[in-house]
C-alpha cells in the first residue's frame, strides 16, 4: 500500500537531521505500528506522507504510484495535536471537513450518521466543540478522520484522552476498518496496543530505523531462551541435581508446586525430558519479551537484534 525508500529529511538548512535513509513497506490491509521515542522522526515521516513537508531525498509511493496531491483524498490523518474549531458545531465541522475531502453534502451526512450511531453520539450534532469534554472531542476528531472512508488511515496517539471504555470502543472500530480493507499506520507509545492490534512495526531512533518486521518476529528476535516452569510432585533429590545442571532463577514454592525460571540454549525436547525426571510438569512457557521490553532495549542500545526483519509482501 505504502512504500518509503531511503527517505532523508533535514531542517535548518541541513543542520538538523530528522530522518536518515528511512525505508519501510506497509502491506495493504494491515495495521503497521510506527514506534520511537519523542523526537525520533515519526512525525516528520507522517508529515511527508501527508505532503505537509517534502523529503530532501528518497521516494514515497502509494499503490506503486509516486506520492502526489491526488493521494490526499485517499488518506485520513488524525494528528496527536487535534485540529478542530472550538466555536463551530459538530455537525457543521463534519460537513466542512467532508467537503474538503471531496465528499458531497449528502454523502457526508450519510457517513456521519453511520459513525454517530457506531460511537453512540447522536445527540452531539448541534453542540459546539467547546461544550464537549476532551474525550468527547476526541470521538469527533476520529469521525472527521474516517468520514471519507480513506484507503490509508494514519493515527497519531489515537487513544490519548480516552477512558478505558472509550479506548476499547475506538480500538474495536479501528480493527473493523482493517477487516474492511483499510490500511492503517498507528503511531503510539502504548505498547500494549501495538501487541493487540499491529501486524507489523518499525522502530525509529535518532532519525534512523532500528528494526522492522512482523510483531511476533520482532519479539522473537529479542528473546533470551528463558522458560517459566511449574512442577508438581517434585523429587527433591533429583531437583537438586537438576538445579546444578541448569541456570535456575526466581524459584518459589506454593501449594506443593515449585515454580522457577531457567535459561536453556539447547534443545527444548531434551529439557522437557530432564524435567519429567524431576516431577510432573504443570506448565512450561517460553518467556517472549513484550513490545515494551523490545522498545526499551532497542532504544537504550542494551540489546540489538541480530538482523533486520523485513515485512513479507
Amino acid at each position: 500500500m505504502l512504500k518509503a525508500e531511503n527517505v532523508t529529511k533535514t531542517y535548518n538548512a541541513g543542520k538538523k537531521l530528522a530522518l536518515e535513509d528511512f525505508s519501510i513497506h506497509v502491506p495493504e490491509g494491515s495495521i503497521y505500528g510506527l514506534l520511537g521515542p519523542n523526537g525520533a522522526g515519526k512525525t516528520t515521516f507522517i508529515r511527508i506522507i501527508n505532503q505537509i513537508t517534502q523529503a530532501d531525498s528518497g521516494e514515497v509511493s502509494i499503490n506503486n504510484q509516486q506520492l502526489n496531491p491526488e493521494h490526499i483524498r485517499q488518506i485520513g490523518y488524525m494528528p496527536e495535536e487535534r485540529g478542530l474549531y472550538k466555536n463551530m458545531t459538530v455537525g457543521d465541522q463534519l460537513l466542512y471537513f467532508g467537503e474538503l475531502k471531496g465528499m458531497t453534502k449528502k454523502d457526508a451526512l450519510k457517513e456521519a450518521k453511520y459513525w454517530f450511531e457506531q460511537l453512540e453520539i447522536d445527540q452531539w450534532w448541534k453542540k459546539k466543540l467547546s461544550e464537549l469534554s476532551k474525550g468527547m472531542a476526541q470521538k469527533i476528531q476520529f469521525v472527521v478522520t474516517v468520514l471519507h472512508r480513506p484507503k490509508l488511515l494514519i493515527l497519531d496517539e489515537p487513544f490519548s484522552g480516552f477512558d478505558p471504555v472509550n479506548a476499547n470502543l475506538i480500538k474495536d472500530q479501528i480493527l473493523n476498518l482493517k477487516e474492511n480493507g483499510t490500511t492503517i499506520i498507528l503511531s503510539t507509545h502504548r505498547m500494549e496496543s501495538v501487541e493487540e492490534m499491529c501486524d507489523y512495526v518499525a522502530l525509529i531512533n535518532q532519525s534512523r530505523k532500528v528494526l522492522d518486521g512482523k510483531v511476533f518476529d520482532v519479539r522473537e528476535q529479542f528473546k533470551k531462551n528463558i522458560f517459566n516452569v511449574t512442577l508438581a510432585d517434585v523429587d527433591q533429590e533429583r531437583f537438586a541435581q537438576f538445579n546444578h545442571q541448569f541456570e535456575i532463577h526466581n524459584q518459589t514454592t506454593q501449594n506443593q508446586l515449585v515454580s522457577f525460571d531457567l535459561k536453556n540454549d539447547s534443545d527444548q525436547n531434551l529439557l522437557l525430558n530432564e524435567l519429567l525426571k524431576v516431577g510432573r510438569i504443570r506448565s512450561f512457557d517460553e518467556k517472549i519479551p513484550s513490545m515494551n521490553e523490545v522498545f526499551i532495549n532497542a532504544v537504550s542500545g542494551t540489546e540489538k537484534p541480530a538482523l533486520s526483519l523485513k515485512s513479507e509482501q
